[in-house]
């Protein structure tokens, strides 16, 4: 493989020639991209979150409700942190007492597209692990 050929918005640069096929166009660049997407949903609780706003969750109680275990304290810093990734869209009405609504973004929306496959491969992949322990 050419190491000079640009793809996409780097250089690929093939580890010993050892790269599996189907890979060679994957760069540091990209798996940097990657990575950090991937540390923002594998954190604790965020894909439950997630999930609950796409279930129709708006207000705290209800996200509290979905996501099973979740301290308060825990769901208010991911809440924030999810705000602020834009993948929540967070509104606060004006009334008695105030009323502050989460709503999944459109980018939320496309990342809970995007790892549906994932949830598919997880369940099979899950039911393979505990046949083959049994």
């Amino acid at each position: 493989m050419n190491t000079e050929e640009h793809v996409g918005e780097g250089l690929a640069t093939p580890l010993s020639g050892r790269t599996a096929p189907g890979f060679e166009h994957i760069d540091e660049e990209l798996c940097r991209s990657f990575r950090r997407s991937a540390e923002l949903v594998g954190r604790k609780w965020t894909a439950g979150i997630l999930l609950a706003g796409m279930l129709g969750a708006r207000r705290f109680i209800e996200y509290r409700a979905h996501v099973d275990g979740i301290s308060d304290k825990l769901l208010t810093q991911r809440l924030r942190e999810l705000e602020a990734e834009g993948l929540l869209e967070r509104h606060v009405a004006p009334t008695t007492p105030v009323l502050v609504t989460y709503r999944p973004s459109e980018r939320a929306a496309g990342l809970m597209r995007a790892l549906h496959p994932l949830v598919k491969w997880s369940i099979v992949d899950q039911k393979l692990a505990r046949a083959a322990r049994t």
